[in-house]
């Protein structure tokens, strides 16, 4: 059993004792303390709340709403969600935050309180060590049977949020339909089932074959879209002669495609892909995580822009994106953050700005790929142990590469030229990330299992 509590939330398995997984306990316990949070920097006693389709959401939810309602919070229930679709949610609804239930691209034991602030953007580092300070100092008080908040449900924000990204001005909806395109998804029978279907159809994408669309949260595969889940998608695109596949995680915030031979574009390329078309339109700066693609960097140089680095989350990301006046930012992980529309990953627009790009350029999906910098990114991870210490582990990698170019903003990233390693903690998982970029994918398989011997190594000496 396992239980997070970072900047990506309130995470855990279901099940267990308190503390040690997401329990009854620890969600009325963290939900009370964010709700008494955002009454004392808002003074606004409503919250929306929305969830994905996993199968532990309605009791999660249910805990949720009773709670914000004991302590006096009106709730806005939207439903089955996307996490960007709660995040548009929030401002429209002038409310004081938003919690979405999700774990994201966890498996199905998992689940999350993700917060927002009022502005629908993921609350940073330090309030959420209020929260978590609130949470531990405060004995819980609930409101008299008068004050007790209101629930509403609202179901219109699937064709609100659809709504705002066809009024976008970079989407061009005739241009898709012109392109007649034939089109593949993979929803991983969660809310992408409901909101992408929807979004293809108002983009003039009549011809849809769907993969895992019955939102049940019974998850066909590992939910992460990675190129070894996605190989039902890409039969299902040579099956169907389709122009493009297209997967999402279970809570919509992460984007990936497969070209029309049943390739994987590469998860990367996505933020890439949409950068190079948003930047050939609206010239300026692009953020990404310290773990994301160089590629990023030499498209946006290519258009005279900067290409600046963050931390890896979504808040850092956000925060070096108005830092930069970034006008495109997001995660290598295919986290589209378009803040002409809102300042949150968004698989949503993501696949309207591509297949409007792609429908423009007169290209296949590969021949779009093709045109981009090869770069290859191994990934990898060491299981933490209770004994680590992580931070005097990274210190000894530091050391021992002081002399190449390095970064410490989140965890160690070390640079060799056009190759790269960074090494960090998750923020979701009791793991030890190491990604590592070059121009070949032997050459990052190298370069990141020597960081990987050299970290054996100072830990063996721990341990001697």
């Amino acid at each position: 059993m396992t239980l997070i509590k970072s900047i990506s939330g309130i995470r855990g398995t279901i099940g267990g004792k308190p503390g040690d997984g997401l329990t009854p306990n620890d969600i009325v316990k963290y939900t009370a303390a964010y709700g008494r949070w955002v009454l004392q920097t808002t003074g606004i006693n409503k919250v929306v709340i929305g969830r994905d389709a996993r199968i532990s959401g309605e009791m999660v939810k249910n805990m949720v709403v009773g709670t914000l309602m004991s302590i006096g919070i009106d709730v806005v229930d939207i439903g089955l969600s996307t996490t960007p679709t709660v995040e548009i949610a929030v401002p429209d609804e002038k409310a004081g935050g938003g919690i979405i239930i999700t774990a994201s691209h966890n498996p199905k034991q998992w689940n999350a309180l993700k917060l927002l602030n009022a502005a629908g953007e993921f609350i940073n580092d330090d309030e959420g060590k209020k929260v978590l300070a609130i949470a531990e100092d405060s004995e819980l008080e609930f409101v008299q049977v008068d004050d007790l908040g209101q629930l509403t449900y609202d179901e219109s924000y699937l064709q609100k949020h659809i709504d705002k990204i066809l009024a976008l001005p970079l989407v061009d909806v005739e241009a898709i339909k012109r392109a007649n395109f034939r089109v593949a998804i993979d929803c991983v029978h969660s809310t992408g089932g409901i909101f992408l279907p929807a979004l293809l159809k108002a983009l003039g994408v009549s011809n849809i074959a769907e993969l895992y669309c019955t939102p049940n949260g019974e998850f066909p595969h590992n939910p992460e879209p990675l190129p070894e889940n996605l190989v039902a998608l890409a039969e299902k695109v040579l099956e169907t002669k389709a122009d493009v596949g297209i997967a999402v995680d279970p809570d919509v915030d992460r984007l990936c495609f497969v070209d029309e031979a049943g390739n994987m574009f590469g998860e990367e390329y996505t933020l890439v892909t949409v950068a190079d078309y948003i930047l050939q339109h609206t010239p300026g700066n692009t953020v990404s995580n310290l773990s994301s693609t160089r590629a990023l960097r030499d498209v946006t140089e290519l258009h005279k822009g900067v290409c600046s680095a963050s931390a890896v989350g979504e808040v850092n990301v956000v925060t070096k994106m108005k830092e930069t006046n970034a006008v495109i930012g997001g995660e290598g992980n295919g986290g589209i953050i378009y803040p002409e529309l809102h300042y949150g990953r968004d698989a949503l627009v993501g696949v309207a700005l591509f297949l409007t790009y792609l429908a423009k350029s007169g290209k296949t999906v590969s021949q779009l790929r093709s045109g981009y910098p090869a770069y290859f990114i191994s990934k990898n991870k060491i299981t933490l142990t209770d004994d680590m210490d992580i931070d005097a582990l990274l210190k000894q990698v530091e050391l021992q590469y002081q002399h190449q170019p390095y970064s410490t903003i989140d965890g160690l990233k070390i640079e060799f030229g056009k190759k790269w390693v960074h090494l960090r903690r998750s923020n979701t998982e009791p793991i030890i990330r190491i990604y590592a970029e070059a121009e070949l994918l032997e050459k990052a398989d190298e370069l990141a299992n020597q960081i990987i011997i050299a970290i054996k190594s100072i830990l063996n000496q721990v341990h001697s």
